[in-house]
């Protein structure tokens, strides 16, 4: 039988304890542009850390759909889609809008919330700290609420809400967003494997930081103790780990079930996702929460952590997952996958069988080492940005900054200290050029620094209401995007800041996860100012490249490929090195 907690219950449930940690009466508000050239002292909290980790939340707040709270910090927003859901009986309003436009996917939303909730149990003191501890209680609400709604059934979950095809069509604000807005979901028939498995992998990493669960012996976890939110969000994972794993219609690609997604988030593989599920589930204390329940296919003795740790090698093994040199984002969880099993090694020694703590270490460092040595499939810019053909194609910052992220969080278990050191010094020369130490001059933040993009690729923001002409109405953008991630300059360093160039300056929720993590790992170790703060007003005017970019955006565009020679244009020459896009 199904886990004995009803839908009622539950509601009923989330309703009370949802706003655990009261706001701020006066709101924290983002400081203006100007004020992200101006050096603060060297101490710890970092004045500029904390307000970039402010700013970084408050671009959340800015993607939020459904009815917003009494207390909406972004003015301009509004009300929107309220009716999301109601072709399937359910009530799908909330959460977040993924990027520059208005559908909104469970998949990416998944990763995003599980690379939010890891980040604050390893580096939460950092929230608290900058006294944004409230902020990430309710950015996180927001997004797993939404969740909890997508999954009304143990075998059922929502993947996406509205045709990636017309909703591109729009380009306005958020009261005409046009309609209808199908809801998609995977089921019991038709499953996902891999969006149920990320999704339960978001719900227990989320689960962990409310009871408070120390995954590393450096955590630090934000002060969110909630044990009976930790409960729902426990079940949920439990529910779509077996959904994962047992579903009657096999295991497959969710693209495989729903074709709409493959224009919009199309999943490589499954494997990984699997073997983050069962290894998070693995950290939660699931044998004492969920005694004298059971979920279909699996028993109390199956939900143990010894036998979900083991799951979790066995699918590492299953799916050849050892000696991958990809990136860490949405789609591949594989270079995360090392760090958390060591993580875990470390906290739960009785983990250890099969693989010990050591083995986990070797894995991380070689692919750590391969970067840092340039033998792995990154290579640096001529500027310094660790760049993967393909992937970095259609969002150049976001690999380099999940390197980062990884990168800080090993260095405390790394084998040796000049390991440690090297580690470290990595990830900061990467958020260093996030930051502005970059041939452009432009911190990569929106509203940072007066460098920042002006033109963030945001049908939200934008102020427009004409596709045909993004880049000139209105001539600047209307709205501030404060603490939105761009997707980055291209392979010789240049960003155009061009409003419809959506590779480089598209916005997202995933492009945005890492940097809030980093931010907060910031505030919590790092004295000096972001680099930012050195870089004054003028110097990308100085530096913007004339003419218009090369990538996706402005087809068709040549370029040489080692296979087909310069007859290629780049829409092709992504497709061949394994790029995906959002469009």
């Amino acid at each position: 039988m199904y886990l004995p907690i009803t839908l009622s219950a539950l509601a009923h449930a989330i309703i009370h304890v949802h706003a655990q940690i009261p706001l701020p009466s006066t709101p924290y508000m983002p400081p203006n542009a100007s004020s992200g050239a101006i050096s603060s002292s060297s101490t710890k909290p970092n004045a500029q850390w904390s307000t970039l980790l402010g700013n970084v939340l408050y671009f959340y707040d800015a993607q939020r759909s459904g009815r917003l709270p009494s207390t909406n910090r972004v003015p301009w927003r509004n009300d929107s889609v309220l009716t999301d859901g109601q072709d399937a009986g359910v009530d799908l309003s909330g959460g977040y809008f993924d990027a520059g436009d208005y559908v909104k996917c469970t998949f990416p939303l998944s990763s995003t919330l599980m690379s939010i909730c890891w980040g604050a149990m390893d580096f939460g003191a950092g929230y608290d700290n900058a006294n944004q501890t409230a902020y990430l209680d309710s950015t996180i609400r927001w997004g797993m609420d939404w969740l909890i709604n997508a999954h009304p059934h143990p075998r059922t979950l929502f993947v996406q809400v509205a045709d990636s095809r017309t909703d591109t069509s729009y380009w306005g604000g958020d009261q005409n967003i046009p309609g209808p807005r199908p809801s998609f979901q995977i089921n019991d028939i038709s499953p996902g494997t891999d969006a149920a498995a990320q999704a339960s992998a978001a719900f227990s990493s989320c689960s962990l930081l409310y009871s408070q669960t120390h995954i590393a012996p450096t955590s630090t976890p934000a002060s969110l103790t909630n044990t009976s939110y930790a409960q729902i969000l426990l079940t949920h994972a439990a529910q779509l780990y077996d959904f994962a794993v047992n579903a009657s219609g096999g295991q497959r690609t969710y693209q495989t079930s729903v074709p709409q997604v493959a224009e919009t988030y199309p999943s490589t593989s499954y494997g990984d996702d699997l073997a983050i599920a069962a290894l998070l589930l693995a950290l939660t204390n699931t044998s004492t929460a969920l005694a004298n329940t059971s979920v279909t296919n699996l028993t109390v003795a199956d939900l143990t952590p010894a036998r979900l740790f083991s799951q979790a090698q066995s699918f590492w093994t299953q799916y050849a997952l050892s000696g991958q040199d990809g990136v860490f984002n949405w789609d591949d969880k594989t270079p995360a996958l090392p760090v958390l099993f060591a993580q875990a090694a470390l906290v739960r020694p009785d983990f250890a069988t099969g693989h010990n703590s050591s083995s986990w270490t070797v894995e991380a460092e070689r692919y750590f080492d391969r970067i840092i040595s340039g033998k792995g499939r990154g290579v640096l810019t001529e500027g310094g940005l660790l760049w993967y053909g393909g992937d970095s194609d259609s969002a150049s910052l976001n690999p380099a900054l999940n390197v980062a992220m990884l990168m800080a969080r090993y260095a405390p278990m790394a084998s040796s200290p000049d390991k440690a050191t090297a580690y470290r010094n990595f990830a900061q020369r990467q958020v260093d050029y996030a930051l502005g130490k970059n041939p452009m001059s432009a911190p990569y933040v929106v509203g940072s620094n007066p460098n920042s993009p002006s033109n963030p690729h945001s049908a939200l923001a934008s102020g427009g209401n004409d596709i045909g002409a993004i880049d000139t109405i209105p001539a600047q953008e209307a709205y501030v995007l404060y603490g939105g991630v761009v997707g980055g300059p291209d392979r010789n360093d240049n960003f155009y800041d061009i409003r419809s160039d959506w590779p480089e300056t598209e916005i997202s929720l995933d492009y945005v996860a890492p940097m809030l993590s980093i931010a907060a790992y910031s505030v919590l170790t790092n004295p000096d100012d972001p680099f930012y703060t050195s870089v004054q007003p003028g110097a990308y005017a100085q530096r913007k490249p004339s003419g218009l970019p090369c990538d996706a955006a402005f087809q068709p565009c040549r370029v040489t490929s080692a296979n087909t020679g310069p007859v290629l244009d780049m829409a092709m020459y992504c497709v061949e090195q394994g790029a995906n896009f959002k469009r």
